[in-house]
């Protein structure tokens, strides 16, 4: 990835603040048929996807139980199919929670991403306050949106829920 000014997490950052990421982020290559993260795992990375295509799924469990009106091929949902055009994030809450993963990110074409780690972004802070500050605005925002569009389904699924348990009441 050759302009980082490209990527939407990156767009208010001066060319200068953009060198000192360069510090902080690295190039990660994976290849097509390989999950980037598996769902119930540690994980310490965050992504940015920059070329290629990635599916997410959650699984469709209970503990390790497979509900019963689920019981189909492959119990997992398809949350979303991501590509790097743009330039989306994945595994954002792992700079801010140590949390196991909540999503398995498999790679559905080969993917190109650029890393970092708590670590190097606790160490940005240090280094340089403002960039991890602005940084970190832009996760917040995501993340933000991420609960929001989350508030929305909830809703509607337990509409939906609380009009079928209506039907069969009757």
């Amino acid at each position: 990835m050759d302009d980082w000014s490209r990527i939407p997490l990156f767009r208010d950052l001066a060319a200068s603040e953009l060198l000192e990421l360069q510090e902080v982020f690295w190039p990660v290559e994976v290849p097509a048929g390989r999950n980037l993260v598996t769902e119930g795992e540690v994980g310490t990375e965050m992504y940015i996807l920059t070329q290629g295509r990635v599916r997410i799924s959650k699984s469709m469990l209970v503990g390790s139980v497979a509900l019963p009106a689920l019981a189909v091929e492959n119990p997992r949902k398809v949350l979303a199919v991501l590509d790097g055009s743009q330039f989306p994030l994945i595994g954002e809450i792992a700079l801010i929670d140590r949390d196991v993963r909540s999503a398995t990110v498999f790679v559905e074409e080969d993917a190109r991403f650029l890393a970092t780690d708590r670590e190097h972004f606790l160490d940005l802070g240090r280094r340089s306050p403002a960039v991890a500050f602005r940084l970190l605005l832009a996760v917040a925002e995501r993340l933000a949106g991420t609960v929001r569009r989350t508030n929305r389904e909830v809703i509607k699924l337990t509409t939906a829920l609380a009009l079928a348990l209506d039907r069969l009441a009757r």
